[in-house]
């Protein structure tokens, strides 16, 4: 097991390395120059260069590169061009909004999904079945934010249960910022609550033909209660691979939810960055989201080895 988590964590730092070198060369590729948007259109040559050189914008790609990984490995991220504030603490505040935000979608999402799973197959072929996986079907076809939109006419505009959007920090009223992400969550977590339900309603389907259900029915249990007490337990392995893609997602799927809503969260600041040509504050914030999806997809990983030895086993890698 120490083996197979060692290559599990090089591979981690391998994906993190390329990742940053992708982001920081992709990025310093795009047209337009920082200095010009940040002094603008009618700043001299003079202060132009001046301002470049204080950037560090003057120096050579690779040293850049460089200083840049080196500064994160000891927590600096760097300073913005346009809020004049360090990266570190301008991603650590949104991260306040969406970490929440992604993980009670999470919740929501499993809560929803993996009952309804087990109920279409305990009962496949019959109308529920058929009902469940039509709903399913539509929740995996419809955009989370168009389904946000919808949310929004509906339980703030009309019924005015909740709010339409912004957020109160949670220094100033807890209740107040969980009733802020409330309806972003549901429209996070509708699709991948359909997809939860599918992989679930499959994987108990495949397990109701094997011999301990049968033996298990053979002692006088139904087969709800034969499912419930041992399907549910084996069906469970695919469905924690897909967990933990369904969080790297949902992290990663809060940028646009965010900017539906009018979340201060780490996908709209990216946003915000990218508009105002900030490259390090979208340099720092994006390797930020990547760190969180590979480590997510690392410790799913580990955790799949743990619960299923054959898989570190016959792992060649």
């Amino acid at each position: 097991m120490i083996v197979f988590a060692l290559r599990r964590t090089l591979g981690f730092a391998a994906t993190l390395l390329l990742a940053a070198l992708a982001i920081f060369f992709l990025l310093d590729l795009l047209p337009g120059d920082p200095a010009q948007f940040i002094l603008g259109i009618s700043a001299t040559p003079e202060k132009l260069a001046v301002l470049r050189t204080q950037l560090g914008l003057d120096a050579p790609a690779h040293e850049r590169f460089v200083g840049w990984v080196w500064g994160m490995l000891q927590g600096d991220f760097g300073t913005s061009y346009t809020q004049q504030a360090p990266v570190a603490g301008l991603i650590w505040e949104r991260l306040a909004v969406t970490l929440p935000l992604a993980g009670l979608a999470m919740i929501l999402s499993v809560l929803v999904g993996l009952p309804l799973g087990i109920i279409a197959a305990r009962w496949r072929g019959k109308g529920v079945d058929t009902s469940i996986m039509v709903l399913a079907q539509m929740g995996v076809a419809v955009p989370s934010f168009w389904f946000g939109m919808l949310l929004t006419l509906l339980f703030a505009v009309a019924l005015r249960w909740l709010p339409p959007g912004g957020f109160t920090p949670w220094s100033e009223n807890p209740l107040l910022a969980l009733r802020g992400l409330v309806l972003p969550s549901i429209a996070l977590a509708l699709p991948q609550a359909s997809i939860l339900a599918r992989v679930m309603r499959t994987a108990l389907v495949d397990v109701r033909g094997q011999d301990f259900i049968r033996t298990a029915r053979a002692k006088g249990l139904t087969m709800g209660e034969a499912i419930w007490r041992h399907g549910v337990r084996n069906a469970l392995l695919p469905v924690l691979t897909i967990l933990g893609l369904q969080l790297a997602i949902l992290i990663t799927g809060t940028i646009i939810v965010e900017n539906v809503f009018y979340l201060p969260g780490l996908g709209r600041l990216i946003f915000t960055a990218i508009g105002e040509r900030d490259l390090v504050l979208v340099r720092g914030a994006t390797i930020i989201l990547v760190l969180a999806v590979t480590a997510t997809m690392l410790l799913t990983d580990i955790a799949y080895a743990l619960v299923d030895p054959r898989l570190r086993e016959r792992s060649p890698s």
